[in-house]
């Protein structure tokens, strides 16, 4: 079994001086990331008010990416909240102030390989266009880029003029590999939840259970579909997997909706935790969700992950 997904990278240059909020770089984008793309690629058969009771048409380019459960007539069963079938990854602009002239980039994740990317080039060049960060300052979108999971050009999607279709996809592959001791680094804000509860330490039964459900979710929706897996089992050998050391940081704030005005709790936990236990059959749950992230919104960047073995003679993943 894997996972197929693009990885696509947006290069900007900034034209005016352009700055990114401390550690939320993705969030300050997210608001108005999906109002301009309904602008540019909701249907003129959808309801054009743009309120919570718009009926969108099944051909409806703005629902399928930002509002999936609006045009899809079937799905996981209990499921509330649909994942988006895309996530940014901005932390490298966390904090940064671009000068004028001054080149940087962003990158999305994309796992329906079917989206149109015409709609979020049309987007993110809008955006850009009328201003990024919370002081609004102007860019260009200079070109789009399709890499792999080794940070390699795939292919050129757009150039500034002509936009190509995206090649083949990455694949993560869930290979079983030996592993008796793993350290996991939260590089973004993290928020895991068992039950309704907001847990305050990974133990590893809850980190490899909201790994597993995002990414059997994220396949049933957009891929084969879910993994066919013995939850139940995997789950008892999961809980048997020790955590041998904790560092983490909460690092919980505030945003306010520059739309309707509403303050909305955004943050988690970042840092390093280790484990040990038979870890081999989770080991490429761990490398999966490096590209998929893991918790609660994880669409705005959150819940990044890195994991590395500690086997003297495994390296990195």
């Amino acid at each position: 079994m894997q996972l197929e997904f693009f990885r696509i990278r947006f290069h900007f240059k900034a034209v005016d001086t352009v700055r990114f909020g401390g550690g939320n770089s993705a969030n300050t984008l997210r608001g108005a990331f999906g109002t301009i793309l309904r602008k540019v690629a909701c249907t003129t058969r959808c309801d054009a008010a743009g309120n919570r009771t718009t009926v969108h048409g099944s051909t409806c380019a703005y629902a399928r990416i930002f509002e999936p459960r609006a045009v899809r007539k079937s799905g996981p069963s209990g499921l509330a909240d649909w994942p988006r079938p895309f996530i940014f990854r901005t932390r490298q602009l966390d904090g940064r102030t671009l000068a004028l002239g001054e080149d940087f980039y962003f990158d999305m994740h994309l796992f329906d390989p079917h989206l149109p990317v015409v709609y979020f080039a049309e987007a993110l060049k809008q955006l850009a266009t009328e201003g990024l960060g919370p002081r609004r300052g102007r860019a260009i979108l200079t070109c789009i880029e399709q890499l792999d999971t080794d940070d390699r050009l795939v292919a050129r999607v757009w150039n500034g003029v002509e936009l190509s279709p995206l090649l083949a996809p990455s694949a993560a592959a869930l290979e079983a590999e030996p592993c008796e001791a793993v350290r996991v680094c939260f590089v973004t804000p993290t928020e895991l939840k068992c039950g309704n509860r907001r847990v305050e330490r990974p133990d590893f039964s809850v980190l490899f259970a909201r790994i597993r459900d995002r990414l059997s979710t994220l396949r049933a929706l957009y891929g084969p579909g879910p993994l066919e897996i013995d939850f139940r089992g995997m789950g008892e050998r999961a809980a048997r997997i020790q955590m041998t050391r904790c560092d983490l940081r909460a690092e919980y704030r505030v945003r306010r909706s520059t739309r309707t005005g509403q303050v909305h709790p955004w943050g988690g936990f970042t840092g390093e935790a280790e484990y040990q236990g038979d870890l081999g059959e989770f080991m490429p749950y761990l490398r999966v969700a490096r590209w998929t992230g893991v918790g609660r919104q994880t669409v705005w960047g959150k819940g990044e992950i890195a994991a590395q073995s500690l086997d003297p003679s495994r390296r990195a993943i």
